[in-house]
């Protein structure tokens, strides 16, 4: 029979998996001006309102700090921000498409090539959005349209910044996908406040929503590749921005948080 004093010790809360979130990199901080990180408080609270307790990576491009920061996670989250440097996908690009390209510090892209590949090193649930979205498909061998408007013929305006938190455009789901399966929707209404996108896509992942003038809107891994990650999904909309108010953004990030959770206790 439990003792009375073991009746009164206080029920421990279920342990909240780590979500390490990959945020941008500025050159120039406020505090001193040197290298410093800038994290969106709508990924934190979108993490923490699924159940994960989210943490920033540091800036540093380190792959022995890289690794250790994955090993411990319990699940990694890529974030948007400035364009990827071109020279990472294309050998070149005409001047007029090369004047729309605002890469950021190299800093971020190298941070996060390697992140990708201790992501599938180690085996870790993985959900990416938007510029994190793009730098996946570059890190596995693919490609992006550097520029929409000048590249895609036909193409919806997609830099909708003065709607960047609400629907401006469905996207097709392929049905049986993992985000078909999640959202439970043949058309997702989405936001758009990108100039790039997905161009050639990377071997080992294939489309599972695009926009109605053809733009991909999410990558998921193919069949043969799925049993790679516990999870994996990458999307260009911003979820982080729409799950307050539309519950089948919200349920995204419920779900990475839950296989995260099954991941960490090997339950999966």
């Amino acid at each position: 029979m439990q003792s009375m004093k073991d009746s009164r010790k206080p029920i421990s809360p279920p342990k909240r998996p780590l979500i390490l979130i990959s945020p941008e990199t500025e050159l120039k901080g406020n505090e001193f001006g040197d290298t410093s990180i800038s994290l969106s408080e709508a990924y934190q609270r979108a993490v923490i309102n699924a159940g994960g307790l989210p943490l920033a990576l540091p800036c540093l491009a380190d792959v022995s700090t890289l690794a250790e920061c994955v090993r411990r996670a319990d699940g990694i989250l890529l974030t948007g921000g400035n364009d990827v440097n071109p020279g990472l996908y294309a050998k070149s690009l005409p001047p007029k498409v090369r004047r729309t390209v605002a890469p950021g510090p190299a800093e971020r892209d190298l941070r996060e090539l390697i992140l990708v590949d201790e992501i599938f090193r180690q085996r870790k649930p993985v959900f990416a959005i938007c510029r994190g979205h793009q730098i996946m498909n570059v890190a596995l061998g693919g490609t992006l349209v550097a520029d929409i408007p000048s590249q895609v013929p036909g193409a919806i305006e997609h830099r909708r910044f003065d709607r960047k938190s609400g629907v401006v455009h469905e996207a097709r789901l392929t049905p049986g996908s993992l985000l078909a399966t999640i959202t439970r929707k043949q058309k997702l209404g989405v936001n758009s406040t990108h100039h790039q996108a997905v161009g050639r896509v990377a071997e080992m992942l294939h489309v599972t929503a695009a926009g109605p003038d053809g733009v991909v809107e999410a990558l998921e891994l193919k069949p043969g590749h799925a049993n790679r990650l516990p999870f994996f999904m990458s999307v260009q909309f911003h979820p982080e921005r729409l799950a307050s108010r539309h519950p089948e953004h919200a349920a995204l990030f419920e779900s990475f948080i839950r296989v995260c959770v099954l991941n960490r206790d090997r339950k999966i």
